[in-house]
């Protein structure tokens, strides 16, 4: 296993880094101190062929104006927050409206555009990549000064691990998820829509037409968010389901998972062979079909368009401050949360 890393270039005169992992079966994952962004992924089909399976850019440049948070660690909260405001421990709080009138991944400033510090780890079993960040209190408009270490693994397995901790000085929110876009096809030779999606979870959140957690919750069954026994992403894309034609025709969707470590998130291209295994400890994942994507970004040679990719963003439930009945984001201070997501590369 081995691990290599390079400057890729600077900003506001510090120097960006490009990190490279590799296990021994060719599996090479590469990542840089900007957001943590993950820019390649590589793994073999059914053939042997070892190709990228996430979208991103060859480039630095494109990742500080045009990209829709491609491969990127999303902080303090992601998703939407309601009204971009809330209330703690009886203050108000204040955050940017970044989309309408809520609050986006953290805000327009948010972990996905920090230069975070990083340092690579080499072991007998793993190479991994550890970047930590203190963001200040009031970043962002949140509470509380906050120690964040993200934490990338490659091992033998062909497991990437992805481990997230946060402590904080005082009580805040923080809702971490990592915003890589899948593409098993390898190389984005074809869009996801042929793609298998299995997930055990018999809940779903119904949203409102801001995309926001109306409260309510469904249950999946008899609808194209019941994925329990494994649907191809075309068959939600083309029912008409008024909550799949809401979010422009796709999955934009927080699932409530019913189960952690079992092999709860299965992504498969039957074309390529590829298998992607997601197993968390988080309480659900977010699905999203790239359904606003948007067209003519130029990922290494492969225009951007809608449905080239599929976020698979393993988090608590979006806007939780807001719907008691949904498990808390808020983490005391003097608190450490630790959250880990495993997505495992097999061939079917």
């Amino acid at each position: 296993m081995n691990i290599t890393y390079e400057k890729w270039s600077e900003l506001n005169g510090n120097d960006v880094f490009l990190f490279t992992l590799t296990n021994d079966r060719g599996m090479e994952l590469s990542a840089t101190n900007y957001g943590c962004i993950v820019t390649d992924l590589r793994v073999p089909d059914r053939n042997g062929n070892i190709e990228n399976v996430v979208l991103g850019f060859g480039r630095f440049e494109p990742y500080l104006t045009n990209a829709p948070y491609f491969g990127a660690v999303i902080g303090r909260v992601a998703g939407r927050i309601r009204g971009a405001s809330f209330e703690l421990e009886g203050v108000t709080y204040r955050l940017a409206k970044n989309e309408h009138n809520n609050h986006l991944h953290g805000g327009p400033n948010g972990f996905h555009r920090v230069l975070w510090q990083a340092e690579p780890v080499q072991r007998d079993d793993v190479v991994g990549v550890v970047f930590s960040y203190t963001s200040p209190d009031g970043e962002e408009g949140y509470p509380g000064t906050v120690h964040v270490q993200v934490e990338y693994w490659l091992n033998n397995d062909n497991e990437w691990i992805v481990t997230h901790r946060a402590r904080s000085d005082k009580t805040t929110l923080v809702n971490l998820t990592n915003h890589t876009y899948f593409n098993l096809s390898g190389n984005g030779k074809r869009d996801i829509l042929d793609h298998t999606l299995t997930i055990q979870s018999s809940r779903v959140l119904e949203l409102n037409e801001e995309l926001i957690p109306t409260g309510r919750i469904l249950d999946v069954a008899g609808t194209p968010f019941d994925l329990r026994q494994g649907k191809a992403i075309r068959e939600a894309v083309e029912s008409g389901h008024p909550q799949i034609e809401l979010v422009g025709g796709g999955y934009d969707h927080p699932f409530w998972l019913d189960r952690h470590y079992d092999k709860e998130i299965v992504l498969s291209d039957p074309e390529s062979g590829r298998v992607l295994t997601v197993e968390t400890d988080e309480v659900g994942v977010v699905v999203y079909t790239s359904n606003q994507l948007p067209e003519g970004l130029d990922l290494g040679g492969v225009p951007s368009r809608k449905y080239l990719g599929v976020c698979l963003e393993t988090q608590g439930l979006p806007d939780a401050i807001h719907h008691p009945q949904f498990p808390s984001w808020i983490l005391p201070g003097g608190k450490e949360r630790v959250s880990v997501t495993k997505h495992r590369f097999d061939i079917g």
